[in-house]
This record gives structure tokens, C-alpha cells and sequence, in this order.
């Protein structure tokens, strides 16, 4: 049941991606040309996404725990910080550049489309990069503790 419930989720999420215009990159792209081209449909489509997941989460989290699970993993750094701030920038750059959302990628990357696979391995490399340089910086961190 449980991975049954999990196709159904991914494949509502990429009929929505599809459907939305999310997997368009032109579309995302002139969403974020506020001074030239600007389509600004896709606000609906965030729009409807958080009139969704707002009232979802909230009777989620009615329940006590999830179906499939003990408990819920939901973070518990509330701390707004560069590694936060420069994550979201570095993302939010990388979306308006390439067209693509990292979540939005997932889906389209059934058509084989080069651009969709380059994108997606330039995420998967520097997802890679990223969390080698916070075990340099974590390490680093550690022996300056140390001495």
C-alpha cells in the first residue's frame, strides 16, 4: 500500500509539474524576466501548490503521526544563516538561469531532453561539491576547536 501511495504522489506531482507549466523552462524563465517578457501565470500555480499543502499540512499534522512512519522529520534549525542564505540564492540563481526547478526536473527527465539531463547532472554534481566542502569546513572547524 505504501509504495503504491507513493506512485500516486509522484505521479499527481509530475502531471502537476506538467500540467502548471513548471516543466517548460521558457515559461520559468520569462516568470522571472519582470522587466521584459514577464508571464506571470505561473503565480497561480505556486498560488494553488500553497492553497493546497497549507490546509494538507496543517490536518497532517492533526493525525499524530504519519501512516507509514513513528514520527514526522520535520527540521528543528530555526537559524537563519549564510549556509541558509547563500543555499537559497545559489538555488534561486540556478532556477532562473537553466529554467528548471531541482523538484520540477525530476519529472520532465522521462523525454531524454539533453538540457533536462545536462541540468540534472550539474545538480547531482554540485549536490555533491556542496556537501564535500562542509566536510572540509566541518573538519576544519573541528581542529581549530581542538587546538
Amino acid at each position: 500500500m505504501q509504495k503504491l501511495l507513493i506512485y500516486i504522489s509522484g505521479l499527481l506531482f509530475g502531471l502537476g509539474v506538467s500540467i502548471g507549466g513548471m516543466a517548460n523552462p521558457a515559461k520559468v524563465q520569462n516568470f522571472f524576466d519582470v522587466a521584459g517578457a514577464w508571464d506571470p501565470s505561473l503565480i497561480l500555480v505556486m498560488g494553488g501548490a500553497l492553497a493546497v499543502t497549507a490546509p494538507g499540512y496543517w490536518l497532517l499534522f492533526q493525525r499524530g503521526k504519519p501512516m507509514f512512519a513513528s514520527g514526522f522529520s520535520v527540521p528543528t534549525n530555526r537559524t537563519i544563516d549564510t549556509k541558509l542564505v547563500g543555499g537559497s540564492a545559489v538555488f534561486g540563481i540556478g532556477w532562473g538561469i537553466a529554467g528548471f526547478c531541482p523538484g520540477a526536473s525530476i519529472p520532465v527527465l522521462s523525454t531524454l531532453n539533453a538540457d533536462v539531463l545536462i541540468f540534472t547532472a550539474a545538480l547531482i554534481a554540485g549536490i555533491l561539491i556542496a556537501k564535500g566542502m562542509m566536510k572540509v569546513t566541518a573538519s576544519r572547524k573541528g581542529a581549530a576547536q581542538a587546538a
